[in-house]
């Protein structure tokens, strides 16, 4: 990063901090003025000025993501992502990361379960360079073949490289056991059979079945003049060709009934990765607020219950904690940790206390001001930069979720009782109903986990995927 980009991201990191702070002080964060509209192909655009430093960040969420792969061809999305900025009608993927770097600009692209998304950054001074090649990538991707080629190949490696650190893989084996075959239970970047099946025309047909300006919201902020960007998008973005997308559909899984446990076995470990949860809850959750609120006491931060039972107290782990993946359908809830072999089951074991405690006991008033307070201090440093605010907007525009999720956050996490916490831990806390995935050797440990479920589950690391859908799974 040259000095200049520096200094104008430190003077950028200032002056959010300038606009947040007071606003954060008077218990009366929002969010600054932004604008909405519909270009005539159907994309939707949000435009948001910010005033002083002169960079420009581009944000498009296209709404399809890796949900959408075809069984058996996992990691498609991803791949289709990746080779955005690998090869256009007019550029080569040295000159597309060529032009980028002469602006001193960046470019990168990702899919997720729910959606994909697509990024840039440049200086003011170059916008019009900058969104021409920003809708360079995103119009015109040729998708060659040899550059294809290389990032299966990519992909694949890192995929065999992860299994070497259980950390890496400990989510992707924890969401396939407790999802199945639905598409929440799916590696979003593939496995080492799916990234074989992957050809070049699937990439090709995924991109003209979802890159389309009525299935993309494309948000944009910085220092600009709002008119002069829109002529500005109008010239560069009216071209895309509009077209009907199919809708993807991500059916809600039920929460697991009883209990299951899925060792993986990995040999030559020394140490315990464990997942224990279920299915959580939506992003639009009527009580989201609420149960950030009741999970930062639990397992939420460095000073959770969890925490500091596992690791200040008992020394079993250097870190413990707990959360919520939610998504546009319930995602996962998972208390994670990990362990020395001869302490998997007292750590386990602490773990579920913890959790009945917290059934138990609920939370107290005292516990209630700190988690309050903590958040209140963690959440502004999330939206001081034109690149974390635009992509606020444009997720919030995604999930229909309005200006008021950051601007009520405050007044919605004081109505938080423990009366209240107390209906959210028995609603959203599971503890009967448990599914566990644990990484490690199982010669050590495998007899001793027994008593955590009925039906217990194995197989080796080294098999390739993660995990196969079980008989009669949701599809």
């Amino acid at each position: 990063m040259t000095r200049e980009r520096k200094t104008l991201r430190l003077l950028a990191l200032l002056g959010f901090l300038g606009v947040l702070c007071p606003v954060a002080g008077a218990q009366s964060l929002r969010l600054p003025p932004h604008e909405k509209f519909v270009l005539k192909n159907g994309l939707t655009v949000l435009l948001m000025e910010k005033r002083g430093v002169p960079l420009i960040n581009v944000f498009a969420l296209v709404k399809t993501g890796a949900a959408a792969d075809p069984a058996g061809q996992e990691g498609l999305a991803s791949v289709t992502a990746g080779l955005l900025r690998k090869g256009t009608k007019t550029r080569t993927a040295q000159q597309f990361s060529a032009d980028f770097d002469y602006i001193g600009g960046s470019f990168g692209a990702d899919a997720g379960a729910d959606f994909t998304t697509i990024s840039a950054e440049f200086l003011t001074k170059d916008l019009a360079r900058g969104l021409e090649l920003f809708a360079d990538a995103v119009l015109h991707p040729t998708f060659p073949q040899n550059e294809t080629d290389k990032i299966l190949a990519q992909s694949l490696d890192g995929v065999k490289s992860a299994k070497d650190e259980p950390q890496a893989v400990l989510g992707l084996y924890y969401g396939g056991y407790l999802y199945g075959s639905h598409p929440y239970g799916r590696p979003s970047e593939g496995d080492e059979i799916s990234l074989k099946r992957i050809q070049r025309d699937a990439v090709v047909k995924f991109y003209e079945a979802n890159y389309a300006p009525g299935n993309t919201i494309l948000g944009i902020a910085g220092e600009f003049n709002a008119a002069e960007m829109r002529k500005k998008l109008e010239e560069t973005l009216d071209a895309w060709p509009a077209r009907t997308v199919a809708n993807t559909s991500i059916s809600a899984v039920p929460p697991a009934k009883g209990k299951r446990l899925l060792l993986i076995d990995k040999p030559d470990a020394t140490q315990t990765y464990f997942a224990i949860g279920n299915v959580g809850t939506a992003v639009n959750d009527p009580d989201r607020v609420a149960i950030r609120v009741v999970n930062t006491i639990f397992g939420g931060r460095f000073t959770s219950d969890l925490n500091e039972a596992l690791r200040v107290e008992s020394g079993y782990t250097y870190g413990a904690r707990s959360f919520f993946d939610s998504r546009k359908t319930p995602g996962p809830f998972e208390i994670a940790s990990f362990t020395k072999n001869e302490t998997t089951t007292p750590a386990i074991d602490l773990a579920l206390q913890v959790l009945e405690k917290l059934h138990k006991n609920g939370v107290t008033e005292e516990q209630l001001k700190s988690a309050k307070s903590y958040i209140k201090g963690q959440f502004p440093p999330t939206i001081e930069t034109s690149g974390q605010l635009v992509r606020r907007i444009v997720v919030n525009e995604y999930y229909g979720l309005g200006d008021d999720e950051v601007n009520q956050l405050e007044t919605r996490i004081d109505a938080v009782t423990p009366a209240i916490a107390k209906q959210i831990i028995e609603k959203h806390f599971p503890m009967d109903n448990l599914v566990y995935v644990l990484i490690g050797n199982a010669s050590a440990i495998g007899p001793a986990i027994k008593k955590y479920a009925d039906k217990i589950d194995q197989r080796p690391i080294s098999d390739p995927g993660f995990w196969p859908p079980p008989a009669g799974a949701q599809k």
